[in-house]
C-alpha cells in the first residue's frame, strides 16, 4: 500500500480529547500528527494570587487519576519554595498513598483500556462476559487501590488530609492492618494479571529513545515521590530545581498542549518504561521475577512494553505498600502538627506519577501568596515522542501489508500504550495563533 488517509476522530479509551491524522503519498508520508485538541485548562492561572496553602487542593484537581501525584508534586514544589522539611511520618505516608494512586491508574490502563485491544474487543464491556474473572479481579485491585488513597488521603480522590507541612489525618491501626490483609491477598490477583498480559503478542516497534524520569539519590528507593531527573542518555543527576536543564517545552501549532524536548533528543519518553529503564536495580525482587517472567529488561525501547512495565510496577508497588504498612505499624501513628514555613521564595518539585515525571514550581511573595506557577505534565513530555513513534511505525505498517482499518487500530493502541491523560496536558497555553 503505497497511499492511504488514516483519520482517527477522537482516539478512544485514552482520557480527553486527540486526533490521529496520517497521509501517505507515493509511499512517502506527507502528514502525521496527534493533534490535541481539548481546550486550554489554565490551571498555572488559577493558582496565582492564592494562599500557598491553597496550591496542592487547587493543583490536584487537574486530574481526577493523578491526584494524589499532582498534591505530591505541589507540596514538594511548596515546601522546597518555604523552606519546610516534612517529618519522617509524612514522608513515609506520602510514599503509601503514591503506591495506592500508581496501583489505581496502573489497573484501570492495563485492564480497562489497553487489554480489550489484545483481546479484540472494542472496550472492557465485552469482557464482563468472555473474561468475567480478569474484570473481577481489576474492581477489586481497583478498590484496593482507591482504599489505600482514601485512609491516607482522608478519600479516595482530591486528598483532603495532604497539606503542605504535613498531614491532617493519619490512618487507624486497624485500617492498616485490614489494607495489609488485602494487599496480602491481591497478590494472588496480580499473579494473573501478569500470567494473562504474558499471552499476548506485543507489536513490535523498536526506536532509539531518551527515558525520562526520578530517581532517588539518598536510599536506593524505586522513585515516585521524590528524586533527581535522570535518563537514558545521561544518567548524570540533576536536581528538581534545575529542571529547565532537562526539559525544554515548546508550542507547536496542531497541539493545545506543549510539546518538549531534551538537551539530548528531539523527543523523549517518560513514564512506567522510563522508570523501569532507569531504575531497575531499585525494583522490589518480586517485581523483578515478575519482568523476567514477561521477558523485560532494561533498556527497553519498544513503546508498547510501557503496559507491561505497568504490570510490573503493580508488582512493586503492592510488595512496598505491604512492607510500608508493616513500618508504619511498628512505629505508631499520631496526628502531627503541621510545619511552618521558615522562608517565602521559589522552589520546584516533582514526583513521578503513573504517567511519568510531573514537575510544578512556585514562587511565593512576602505575605505568603502565589506570584507565578509552572507546571509540567507528563502526558505533554510524551506528545512528540508518540509522534516520532508513529513516524517509524508507519513504514513498518506498510510494508506488513495490513488494511487501512488494521493499521489504524495499530496506531490508537501505540497512543494507548502512553496511557496519556490529555486533559491534563492542556492545563496551559501560552500561544496567539496568527
Amino acid at each position: 500500500m503505497k497511499n492511504v488517509t488514516i483519520s482517527v476522530k477522537h482516539i478512544t479509551r485514552v482520557e480527553g480529547h486527540g486526533n490521529i491524522s496520517v497521509r501517505v503519498e507515493d509511499g512517502e508520508i506527507t502528514e502525521l500528527q496527534l493533534a490535541i485538541v481539548e481546550s486550554p485548562r489554565f490551571f498555572e492561572s488559577f493558582l496565582r494570587g492564592r494562599h500557598y496553602s491553597e496550591a496542592p487542593h487547587i493543583a490536584c484537581r487537574i486530574c481526577g487519576i493523578c491526584s494524589v501525584g499532582h498534591t505530591t508534586a505541589s507540596v514538594n514544589a511548596m515546601e522546597a519554595a518555604l523552606a519546610i522539611e516534612p517529618s519522617e511520618q509524612t514522608v513515609k505516608l506520602r510514599k503509601l498513598i503514591m503506591f495506592g494512586e500508581e496501583m489505581q491508574s496502573h489497573v484501570l490502563h492495563v485492564l480497562f483500556l489497553a487489554v480489550p485491544d489484545f483481546l479484540g474487543v472494542g472496550s472492557v464491556l465485552p469482557l464482563a462476559r468472555t473474561h468475567p474473572d480478569v474484570v473481577k479481579i481489576a474492581l477489586r485491585l481497583k478498590r484496593l487501590s482507591n482504599d489505600i488513597c482514601g485512609a491516607v488521603g482522608g478519600r479516595h480522590i482530591h486528598p483532603i488530609a495532604c497539606h503542605v507541612g504535613g498531614l491532617t489525618h493519619v490512618p487507624r491501626d486497624e485500617e492498616l492492618i485490614d489494607l495489609k490483609r488485602r494487599c496480602e491477598a491481591a497478590r494472588s490477583d496480580i499473579a494473573v494479571v501478569a500470567e494473562t498480559y504474558a499471552q499476548f503478542k506485543i507489536p513490535g516497534l523498536e526506536r532509539d529513545t531518551e527515558y525520562v524520569c526520578l530517581k532517588a539519590s539518598d536510599n536506593g528507593e524505586y522513585a515516585f515521590c521524590s528524586g533527581d531527573i535522570v535518563s537514558t542518555k545521561d544518567p548524570k543527576p540533576t536536581n528538581v530545581a534545575d529542571y529547565r536543564k532537562r526539559i525544554i517545552e515548546e508550542v507547536v501549532r496542531h497541539s493545545a498542549a506543549k510539546h518538549a524536548r531534551s538537551p539530548h533528543s528531539p523527543s523523549y519518553a517518560v513514564g512506567a518504561l522510563a522508570r523501569f529503564n532507569n531504575n531497575y536495580d531499585q525494583l522490589h525482587l518480586a517485581a523483578k521475577e515478575v519482568a523476567e517472567g514477561l521477558g523485560l529488561r532494561p533498556v527497553n525501547c519498544n513503546p508498547f512494553h510501557n503496559n507491561t512495565a505497568q504490570v510490573i510496577e503493580l508488582v512493586h508497588c503492592l510488595e512496598s505498600a505491604i512492607e510500608l504498612i508493616d513500618e508504619l505499624l511498628t512505629r505508631g501513628l499520631a496526628v502531627e502538627p503541621l510545619r511552618q514555613p521558615t522562608r517565602f521564595g521559589q522552589g520546584a518539585g516533582a514526583a513521578d506519577v503513573p504517567r511519568g515525571t510531573l514537575i510544578h514550581d512556585y514562587s511565593v511573595d512576602a505575605k505568603g501568596y502565589i506570584s507565578e506557577a509552572n507546571l509540567i505534565i507528563p502526558t505533554n513530555q510524551n506528545l512528540a515522542n508518540i509522534e516520532a513513534d508513529m513516524r517509524a511505525y508507519v513504514p513498518k505498517l506498510l510494508e506488513s501489508g495490513l488494511s487501512r482499518e488494521e493499521m489504524t487500530l495499530q496506531l490508537e493502541m501505540l497512543v494507548r500504550a502512553y496511557d496519556p491523560c490529555i486533559s491534563c496536558a492542556t492545563h496551559f497555553l501560552d500561544v496567539k495563533w496568527e
